[in-house]
């Protein structure tokens, strides 16, 4: 059907409510106008009462048919007076009725229809070493000193974070975590040199693994390389689940690069969701 002039917007209707403070009398004033007892429904110590023969109305005034004591509990609700709004009653929208679709994370957690749960990111750290490490010995070598959270001006730190220990990173609570290194290097020697740096996790506080193992080499000189490595941990237990960063280099003459001042050698932890 055709409308001259704007089309009305969606409306939601909500239904007038008066309460009442009771006392040892027969008459109350309403809210509003009544034209006869059937547009009220009065409700007396929760229970419904019978127009005219419990009480008539006469535009604002309401007569019961007998006085109620003050410890007695009464409210109105004005049937035939509905208030429209374009936005429906605060607190009158449940999860069930909103679609999934509807729903904008902003880091928080946000509960759906039913049982279903979204949960947003909330932990992301990121350390760095904040010194070189020489890379003295051959062979796989944990890098166990230097590591600092980043502090440098404009860093955002989201959750509790991560705590560390002789290189040892625990994290702060179960979920899927996105583990990130990256690695700069600088080489001196007159021979083709080259290096890996690994994400190795255990999941028992003991046994550890190489999870991902980046190789990268440079020419005989002085010169710069870097790379990087990730890998999504599955966290079910923060006493046991723990990660930890290795290196491996060809040549004595190779440093792992890091800086006090910003990231040369560093590593992102960001939590994805639950476990």
């Amino acid at each position: 059907m055709a409308y001259i002039g704007n089309i009305p917007a969606d409306k939601y209707q909500t239904l007038q409510k008066q309460s009442f403070t009771t006392s040892a009398t027969d008459t109350y004033t309403l809210s509003y106008a009544v034209t006869n007892p059937q547009d009220l429904a009065l409700f007396i110590n929760n229970v419904r009462q019978n127009p005219n023969d419990a009480y008539t109305v006469s535009g604002t005034t309401l007569t019961l048919s007998s006085a109620i004591s003050g410890s007695d509990t009464m409210y109105a609700v004005f049937l035939g007076r509905a208030v429209e709004t374009i936005a429906p009653a605060t607190g009158s929208v449940t999860n069930a009725m909103l679609a999934n679709s509807s729903i904008t994370l902003n880091g928080s957690a946000v509960s759906l229809g039913g049982s279903a749960t979204i949960e947003g990111i909330t932990v992301a750290d990121q350390w760095r070493l904040s010194a070189d490490n020489s890379m003295s010995s051959s062979g796989a070598n944990d890098i166990t000193a230097n590591w600092e959270r980043n502090d440098t001006s404009g860093f955002g730190q989201l959750g509790s974070g991560m705590t560390e220990s002789s290189g040892i990173f625990t994290f702060p609570s179960t979920g899927i975590y996105s583990i990130r290194l990256v690695f700069s290097l600088i080489t001196s020697v007159s021979a083709d040199s080259g290096a890996n740096a690994s994400i190795v996790t255990t999941i028992d506080n003991s046994n550890y693994v190489v999870q991902t193992d980046n190789y990268v080499s440079a020419e005989a000189g002085s010169k710069y390389f870097s790379g990087s490595a990730e890998f999504i941990f599955d966290v079910t237990n923060t006493s046991t689940h723990k990660a930890k960063f290795q290196y491996y280099r060809s040549q004595s003459g190779t440093t792992l690069r890091g800086s006090s001042s910003n990231n040369r050698t560093y590593v992102t932890f960001i939590r994805l969701g639950d476990t």
